[in-house]
């Protein structure tokens, strides 16, 4: 029975997107590896609770069909600011927001980086 819970999440792992712009704050990569760790011996990996490991593939699952977006559809595709989907994704994106924090750096620290020849994490130690 391990086998096909193994093969369940491998399918999932597959069909899950991966989103390039949010580098290293999406959840695709983040299922791999955890499924990866919880799956070690492949399709031979004993599993301690069945019930807990299916509950979980449901939930993912749900999540990537997006089940409660369909069975509660909404009116409008905006939040109540106006913002649009789109909005929130080009705002949410890796490079917009280290371009933000580059912004919040003061005129003096980002001359010190631009000129000093040594990295600013260097510095700081």
């Amino acid at each position: 029975m391990a086998a096909s819970r193994y093969r369940r999440f491998l399918r999932l792992c597959e069909e899950w997107p991966v989103e390039n712009s949010k580098w290293q704050r999406d959840l695709g990569p983040v299922l791999r590896q955890r499924v990866a760790q919880a799956f070690r011996e492949g399709e031979n990996t004993p599993i301690s609770d069945p019930e807990a490991c299916d509950q979980m593939y449901e939930s993912l699952h749900r999540i990537h069909t997006n089940f409660y977006k369909n069975k509660y559809p909404r009116l409008k595709d905006t939040t109540f600011t106006g913002v649009t989907l789109e909005d929130c994704r080009m705002i949410l994106a890796t490079d917009i927001l280290k371009q933000m924090e580059d912004m919040k750096k003061g005129t003096w620290k980002r001359l010190r980086e631009k000129f000093s020849a040594k990295k600013p994490e260097e510095d700081s130690k």
